[in-house]
């Protein structure tokens, strides 16, 4: 390991997506660091942690942790069979698929309710005669008098 690296990411040939962290480097920080990304610690061999869920796109995931801890300014360095491993293509969720069901539903009439309301002519309201004599007006003595 390079004096200067604080991480190394690779595969192991029994734990999948692994990390390392130098020796010299704060074991209690690595474990805080590489915990939040994903990684758990590897019984009997100290220093070492693994991928949590590899097979749910690891390569993608360890190349995201090595990014993630040299934007805070870490050394890291990724093994040449992590950094060019492709990934499945992904279907995050089935998003493609859901929206064009989604799409699907919204273009058709569904069963559950019968045929469409006819349209009708909207009614016709009456429009209230006008009086035949004049509003009386009350003025009241807060204001003040007008036409006095």
């Amino acid at each position: 390991m390079d004096p200067d690296t604080h991480f190394v990411f690779g595969t192991h040939p029994h734990h999948g997506y692994a990390a390392a962290f130098a020796p010299d480097f704060p074991a209690h920080l690595a474990h805080w660091l590489l915990t939040r990304l994903q990684f758990e610690p590897v019984p009997q061999e100290p220093g070492l942690y693994r991928l949590s869920d590899p097979q749910k796109d690891g390569a993608r995931r360890t190349r995201q942790a090595a990014q993630d801890l040299r934007a805070q300014s870490y050394a890291v360095h990724v093994d040449a069979d992590v950094a060019h491993a492709r990934s499945a293509p992904s279907h995050p969720n089935g998003l493609a698929e859901r929206r064009t069901r989604i799409a699907h539903a919204a273009a058709t009439r569904t069963p559950q309710r019968g045929a469409a309301p006819t349209v009708s002519e909207p009614s016709i309201r009456p429009v209230p005669p006008q009086p035949t004599y004049a509003p009386t007006v009350h003025l009241t003595g807060s204001g003040p008098a007008r036409g006095r």
